[in-house]
Formats: C-alpha cells, sequence, structure tokens
C-alpha cells in the first residue's frame, strides 16, 4: 500500500449527491454535481458542504481526504448535460483548483486532494467493458486530473473488475496513484456477480491499484463478502488487507429500492455505526472513511465517534 496514506486515518465526505438534492434542494440533472464548481452559488455550497467535514477530521485529529465532486464527469454522461471534450476538461480541472482553494482556508492535521472518476455507465449495473477500452475512455479525465495536480485518482462505485482495471492503467500511465472502490449487492458481490475478493485479486493481478475501497453499500451488504459474522473465513484473507477506503451507503435497501425512491433513506445510525465497527475488526488496512449515499456529516461524525457541530 503506498506510503501516501502515511501513518495517519483519513476523515472524507459523505453522500454528495443525495446531500445536495435532498437535504439541500439543489437539483442536480442526471445525478451530477461537477457543474456547480463553475457556478458562484454552487462553489459557495460546495465550499460550505466540504468545510463540515473538516470539522469532524478535526475533532477526529485525522486528516482530511478531500475528493472532487467529478462523479458524473466524463464523456457520456456530460455530453446530456452540454458539455464537449473542452468544456468536461475545464470542470474536471476547475473542480481541483476549488478543492485546493477550499484545502487551503482549512485547519486540519493534512490534506490530500482525490479526483474522482465514476463509471462510464450507471454505477449499480453492470456493463460487461473491456479493460483496454476502459482505459481509453477514462484517460481524458485522467490527464486533467494529472495536469491539475491531484494526490491519487479515486474510481468510485466499480461494478465489475474490467471497469476497474481499466481506470487502474490510465492513472498508472500518467505515473500517478490510483485507488479503485468496488459497490456491493445485498449478498455482498459486485453488480456482476463477483465476489469482492475475486474481483481485488483479478486487478491486483494484472496491475494493482495504491489500495482498495468499498463505497454506496451498508456495512451489512460488505459483511458477506467478508464471510462475517461465522467461523468460515475465506482461506486466503489477505485480500481484505487490500481495502483500506469505506464509504457506507445509510441505508440498508438494496440499490434497486433505493433507485425508486422518491425521498431520502438516513438509515439507522446506531445501525450503521455498529456495523461499521465490526467490519473495521476485519479490515485492519482501513484508514478512510466517509459516507455515500444518504449520508451527511452527522453520519460520517458518528463514524468517527465525535460530534456533529455544522460550522
Amino acid at each position: 500500500m503506498t506510503d501516501l496514506l502515511a501513518d495517519r486515518s483519513w476523515v472524507t465526505d459523505g453522500g454528495l449527491e443525495t446531500d445536495l438534492l435532498f437535504n439541500k434542494g439543489i437539483g442536480l440533472p442526471d445525478f451530477a454535481a461537477f457543474p456547480l464548481v463553475s457556478d458562484a452559488g454552487g462553489v459557495e455550497v460546495l465550499s460550505a458542504y466540504y468545510a463540515d467535514y473538516a470539522a469532524v477530521a478535526r475533532a477526529a485529529g485525522a486528516g482530511l481526504m478531500l475528493e472532487t465532486p467529478t462523479w458524473r464527469a466524463n464523456p457520456d454522461w456530460a455530453a446530456g448535460l452540454g458539455y464537449d471534450a473542452t468544456r468536461l476538461r475545464a470542470v474536471n480541472h476547475r473542480a481541483v483548483d476549488l478543492l485546493r482553494s477550499i484545502a487551503a482556508d482549512l485547519d486540519v492535521p493534512a490534506t490530500l486532494i482525490s479526483g474522482v472518476v465514476g463509471p462510464r455507465g450507471d454505477g449499480y449495473v453492470a456493463a460487461g467493458a473491456d479493460a483496454d477500452e476502459a482505459a481509453e475512455y477514462h484517460s481524458p479525465q485522467v490527464h486533467t486530473f494529472a495536469a491539475a495536480g491531484v494526490d491519487v485518482v479515486h474510481a468510485m462505485t466499480m461494478s465489475e473488475p474490467a471497469e476497474a482495471l481499466g481506470v487502474v492503467r490510465a492513472p498508472r500511465a500518467a505515473g500517478m496513484a490510483v485507488a479503485i472502490s468496488f459497490t456491493v449487492e445485498t449478498d455482498g458481490r459486485l453488480p456482476d456477480g463477483t465476489t469482492l475478493r475475486d474481483a481485488v485479486l483479478a486487478v491486483d493481478a494484472a496491475e494493482a491499484p495504491d489500495w482498495y475501497g468499498v463505497n454506496c453499500a451498508h456495512p451489512l451488504h460488505v459483511s458477506p463478502a467478508l464471510a462475517l459474522p461465522g467461523p468460515h473465513q475465506h482461506d486466503d484473507a489477505s485480500w481484505a488487507a487490500r481495502i483500506a477506503s469505506f464509504r457506507p451507503n445509510a441505508s440498508t435497501l438494496s440499490h434497486a429500492e433505493l433507485d425508486e425512491m422518491s425521498e431520502l433513506d438516513t438509515g439507522d445510525l446506531a445501525l450503521l455505526t455498529r456495523s461499521t465497527n465490526q467490519l473495521r475488526g476485519h479490515l485492519p488496512a482501513l484508514r478512510i472513511v466517509g459516507g455515500c449515499c444518504g449520508t451527511d456529516a452527522s453520519h460520517v461524525a458518528a463514524l468517527w465517534g465525535t460530534p456533529h457541530n455544522a460550522h
């Protein structure tokens, strides 16, 4: 695992899109937050959003990993919002610049800037991607992040090993650190049916990222992937030591159920913290903890055992 994480733990943010959409009433066409970085009002909202997580990091004595709001900022999704390649490159660069300016004003022990790459398709549907094709597709965004000077490229909500491998190849070609976060269904398997263990081992065997994570899944959905609870652990559990990041959903509902909801499910906070703490004992390399759909700074503060005091 890279020494980029140093000898510390890292707070990261929660469910940006669901927080903006449901809690702050901000419309997000195609669930895309990246256009906000080009709007004065959007910049103000994002600055306040990240400041809440900085408060969690200060209270926890942890570093803060600032992750760009660029999960949808790839060609296919951006085209539907009227972004050509030039505008898309500019907005990805602007997202990094914004986080760098935010970081400069934060009183936290340390900061890292993560350039977020999202899946080409819907994050809950396996697209059957070819790794070489995925590398070519995601390269423009990765190269923009390289030019903007991010510390790490982080691909989130990967639903299959092939696209994940392609994303790893693009930053490696640019000499950058890269992390991969898979999502899992309620049975602990990726949307394409691959076990989390096999996905990690397959990508590692081809071209290993610096670390792995899991996002957009409740801890109770991740537990089956780790054969928890119960005595029947996988014969080789070393793959679990590759997981350094966890960004859980607040809700225990499946992805399909969440897609059908018109109201936000903020979940059972006590269950979320209790089940996350159980996972911590089985993920020895876990260093980065935040949230995903349905979570806000209050959830992340609870996961870190700190009071939540919005700025």
